[in-house]
């Protein structure tokens, strides 16, 4: 296995393979990840890995908490991440290339990234201004009837979309093309769905293509049932946002 050492991004959801990321930094942690990714010549990828957080804090506090008010908050790389930060952070991330990195009259930064590769977390080093890991990469083996599991997802997928479109009284494009690529089509569909993170970390971390693709079935036909009977879908958005202390 090939194993590497990188920038280490963690955040409250799960990146995939071909997906794009819209990043808008302006914690100093991440300030100092962008200016040393900055450093990298144009022509060479500017990588850092993705994983998403198990048990803390995407944004660290940033002023005394609750319940008390006279606790400082932390600072540092590994500021919201406990004492151990590997063990806050899933075990499966994915590498991103960033293709725009626009520094701010502020300061802060502007990315725009590109999720590449699979790979799992070996160690997290909390030494610098910024986390940073060692990384092995994770082969994306296709299993057994990848294809013909495809071609059941995507045909359940444009029906869960209908259902999606008509739960949040939207209109539904059917212009666009998607892929035939079985592992294309398993990524695409697990960003696409609305899930939570731990299911979609399931997606990420599934052994090979066939098995994602047979969870993503089961999860298209449950997800599209449930959707049938509701007459407007939750605020799903609301679960991820913090708590305001107001």
């Amino acid at each position: 296995m090939t194993t590497a050492r990188l920038p280490l991004f963690p955040l409250n959801s799960a990146l995939f393979p071909g997906l794009v990321l819209p990043l808008n930094i302006f914690e100093e942690r991440y300030r100092a990840m962008m200016r040393e990714l900055l450093k990298t010549p144009e022509d060479e990828p500017r990588r850092f890995a993705v994983v998403a957080i198990r048990d803390g804090y995407e944004v660290a506090p940033a002023a005394p908490g609750m319940p008390d008010q006279t606790a400082q908050p932390e600072r540092g790389p590994a500021a919201g991440f406990g004492p151990d930060p590997l063990k806050s952070f899933h075990g499966v991330g994915c590498v991103a290339d960033a293709a725009t990195i626009r520094e701010r009259a502020d300061g802060t930064f502007e990315v725009l990234a590109t999720g590449t590769t699979r790979v799992r977390l070996l160690s997290v080093d909390t030494s610098g201004p910024f986390l940073t890991a060692e990384l092995e990469e994770l082969p994306e083996d296709p299993g057994e009837e990848a294809g013909a599991l495809a071609e059941g997802v995507l045909r359940a997928f444009r029906q869960y979309q209908k259902r999606l479109a008509g739960a949040r009284e939207r209109s539904l494009s059917t212009g666009a093309e998607l892929p035939d690529d079985p592992s294309v089509v398993s990524y695409l569909v697990a960003a696409a769905m609305v899930l939570d993170t731990p299911t979609k970390q399931r997606l990420l971390q599934a052994p090979d293509t066939a098995s994602r693709l047979r969870d993503e079935l089961k999860l298209l036909r449950s997800e599209t049932s449930i959707i049938r009977s509701l007459p407007s879908l939750p605020a799903f958005e609301l679960t991820r946002t913090p708590t305001s202390q107001n």
